[in-house]
């Protein structure tokens, strides 16, 4: 595990006071850094390099909390290395359009929207390019998520305090999530799939 020094020399905690030549003195904002720093790694498994940009994107000044809030997601956001198909990319312009967001024209210039389209290259590759037609009832659905994710992150008093639990509560409710959503798809395929015979093997 990398330590407090290793995360010194990277630039990712800042100096504390020397109490002595090979001693310094760190105090809370210190620790609250340093747990931050830990979470990015840990939980959300981002290089030293995305984890830099994230507190680059916190620490600076002048910003609302809302383009805050956008830089830290495109920080944690990790391209993904699929090559983007172009029906795919225009699957995901054609969507952005239809919720009156025309900034979409090019989506390798965001992690997400290159995420989204990415998703949408692998599912084309392997036959199901039909999935397009989950985004707006999922972008209905996530709204409500993102409304509650955005009451848990008010809850903080500062804006440091704000960022530091929306980058946390991202990367961490990425996986409750997939957990959450795998109980309900076994709650929900009881009540729609129970009594549906499973297709048999053709011959």
């Amino acid at each position: 595990m990398p330590t407090i020094k290793y995360y010194l020399r990277e630039g990712l905690l800042p100096a504390g006071v020397l109490t002595s030549p090979n001693q310094a003195h760190y105090d809370d904002e210190h620790l609250r850094r340093l747990r931050l720093v830990r979470a990015l790694v840990d939980v959300g498994g981002l290089s030293i390099a995305s984890v830099r940009e994230v507190l680059a994107a916190i620490d600076t000044r002048d910003e609302s909390l809302h383009n805050k809030l956008g830089a830290v997601q495109e920080a944690i956001s990790q391209p993904s290395p699929v090559e983007l198909d172009p029906l795919a990319i225009k699957d995901v312009q054609d969507f952005f359009a239809r919720h009156g967001q025309t900034e979409c024209v090019d989506v390798t210039e965001s992690n997400v929207t290159h995420m989204l389209a990415a998703a949408l290259s692998s599912a084309r590759s392997v036959g199901h390019d039909s999935i397009k037609e989950l985004l707006d009832p999922y972008l209905e659905g996530l709204k409500i998520i993102a409304r509650a994710d955005l009451d848990y992150v008010a809850q903080h008093r500062s804006p440091d305090d704000v960022i530091e639990a929306m980058v946390v509560g991202t990367l961490i409710g990425d996986t409750v999530l997939k957990a959450v959503r795998r109980l309900a798809h076994a709650q929900v395929s009881a009540e729609v799939l129970g009594d549906v015979p499973a297709p048999g093997r053709a011959d």
